[in-house]
């Protein structure tokens, strides 16, 4: 059986973004995107229990045993760390690891358009990074939090689950607050934030009706506050936040949001045409009066045209983003038609590329 340290000394000599250790297979790496065995035997269930046993604190392995999974952040030599789950799956431990770079990367290295650099300007409003698992929205936020934290003298409060970038005080305060570590759940960390005089804060995830109320709160009550969603594109993002309401609700959060959603910056991550790497695709919607109005009247359907017709104010369409990926000779012609939210559409503007 491979020893832990080396696996963990593996996903990062090899650059790879996940590790998976499940039984009946060797540990398998995920590199720019596809799964690839590292090269040990298959595992027991033996040898999966000692694994997640040295991978998992007490407390976390106990709460393992309790409810069949557990979330933590693993520090590893180097300044490496790891987002670890651990879980039960047919009566067998298994663990999912996501290495989380150390370096934080800039706009450029992104991608990010300069509007999202002029967004963190704001004094209040919401403004969200969606995109599916593996997309590279915890990366953006850091990256994000690392910019005001560099450039404005702000009180930034963050609330992670786990903490997966630290930050160091720059010219703003920050601070990072760590679910079941420093506090109990988002909903409390939200009320408690309110409280300490802060200017930013940041979200990990917006996972629920209570969450997304107290995001869109603070939002309307003086706050720039940056959080996540697991949607594609700006128009599915705003649907899947009123749907989360009640019926009787909704009409009343849709005029909230028109008013406190600042922009939606939706990405995925996609391999490039070397498969040697990848690199990502955004859709920029910045709030603008057209767009209010829509999100007001339930028209989220004509949002991408908006997007569209306002390119010289920092707008992109996804499938924009993709042709100009394409035309670049960055990504494929069959990469850029699995990710887009229109391939019918793309496919001839695409031509030969």
């Amino acid at each position: 059986m491979p020893k832990l340290e080396e696996l963990l000394d593996l996903c990062v000599r090899e650059g790879a973004s996940d590790l998976h250790l499940t039984v009946g297979r060797p540990p398998v790496l995920r590199r720019h995107g596809r799964l690839v065995n590292a090269p040990y035997p298959v595992l027991t269930s033996a040898d999966t229990q000692e694994l997640v046993r040295g991978l998992a604190p007490e407390r976390r392995l106990h709460e393992a045993e309790e409810v069949g999974s557990a979330d933590f952040a693993l520090a590893h030599k180097g300044g490496a760390r790891f987002r670890v789950s651990v879980f039960r799956q047919r009566g067998f431990w298994g663990a999912a690891l996501r290495l989380i770079p150390h370096e934080l990367l800039s706009f450029e290295e992104i991608g990010l358009p300069p509007v999202v650099r002029d967004l963190l300007e704001r004094p209040r409003g919401l403004l969200l990074v969606t995109g599916p698992t593996g997309s590279g929205k915890t990366t953006t936020l850091a990256t994000m939090v690392d910019h005001v934290n560099s450039n404005f003298d702000r009180h930034v409060i963050t609330i992670e689950d786990p903490i997966e970038y630290y930050h160091e005080h720059k010219k703003s305060i920050l601070m990072q607050r760590e679910l079941h570590e420093d506090v109990q759940g988002f909903a409390e960390a939200m009320r408690r934030a309110l409280r300490q005089d802060p200017d930013v804060i940041l979200l990990g995830e917006m996972r629920d009706l209570e969450t997304i109320a107290a995001a869109i709160t603070a939002a309307e009550t003086g706050h720039l506050v940056l959080a996540t969603l697991h949607t594609t594109g700006a128009a599915r993002t705003v649907d899947r936040i009123i749907d989360a309401f009640p019926v009787d609700q909704q009409e009343q959060i849709r005029a909230q949001l028109s008013v406190s959603l600042v922009a939606v910056v939706s990405q995925v991550l996609l391999p490039t045409a070397e498969s040697a790497g990848r690199v990502a695709a955004f859709e920029i919607m910045v709030m603008n009066p057209a767009i209010e109005n829509h999100i007001r009247k339930n028209e989220t359907f004509k949002i991408p045209s908006v997007l569209q017709t306002s390119r010289r104010l920092g707008m992109a369409l996804l499938d924009d983003s993709l042709l100009e990926l394409c035309t670049q000779g960055k990504i494929t012609r069959e990469t850029a038609l699995r990710a887009a939210q229109n391939p019918k559409d793309l496919e001839p503007r695409l031509g030969q590329h």
